[in-house]
């Protein structure tokens, strides 16, 4: 573990690599869990703007869960999800031509229609945060069925998870942040290599 300002990380945010790719994995992340994606409770409003705002370009088995169950289910105490079809498909998903999954929010927001991405944690996956007692818990969460082809690809290209994620990152912390803890990384990664000697 290594720590940057309030926030305790894995070494292996340091040292994987990943790149998304998604052609291959098809937006897994989007439809395949368990449950929906965390988001915390200052992310609900924008949340609920999104779906008015997308409604009628959902797909109708997302709306009829929306309006349903509600947009976001959960509570306080046990934390908040965006609601899902049948569990795990993200009821913002959409597909392409190609049956990639794609989050019809980040679509909004690259085309200009949008003022907000994604939830920070879809933004960060896969990397998942907890909060607890004034610190944030970055843990790395590799899901096989998720994750696979994207290592490889990172592998591949020599891309890095952390700088893979610096827009999220730093979107989530600032810039001072990041610069931080990427030279950590780099002091993880030369500390491996010089083990593995």
């Amino acid at each position: 573990m290594f720590k940057v300002k309030n926030t305790i990380l894995s070494d292996d945010i340091a040292t994987a690599k990943f790149a998304c790719d998604l052609p291959r994995c098809k937006g897994a992340c989007c439809v395949v869990g368990d449950a929906g994606a965390p988001v915390s409770k200052e992310e609900i409003p924008v949340l609920h703007k999104a779906y008015k705002f997308l409604k009628d370009e959902l797909m109708p088995e997302a709306v009829e869960v929306a309006e349903r169950d509600g947009v976001v289910i959960g509570s306080a105490k046990a934390g908040y999800e965006i609601a899902t079809v049948n569990t795990d498909e993200c009821i913002f998903v959409k597909y392409d031509d190609n049956e990639v999954a794609y989050c019809s929010i980040q679509k909004a927001y690259y085309e200009g229609r949008f003022n907000w991405e994604k939830p920070i944690s879809c933004h960060l996956f896969p990397v998942r945060l907890k909060h607890i007692a004034g610190f944030d818990y970055a843990n790395f969460e590799y899901v096989p069925k998720l994750c696979s082809v994207a290592c490889e690809k990172g592998e591949n290209e020599d891309i890095y998870l952390a700088e893979f994620l610096k827009k999220p990152l730093v979107r989530r912390y600032g810039p001072e942040w990041f610069a931080q803890f990427i030279d950590s990384c780099r002091e993880i990664r030369q500390r491996k290599k010089d083990a593995s000697k």
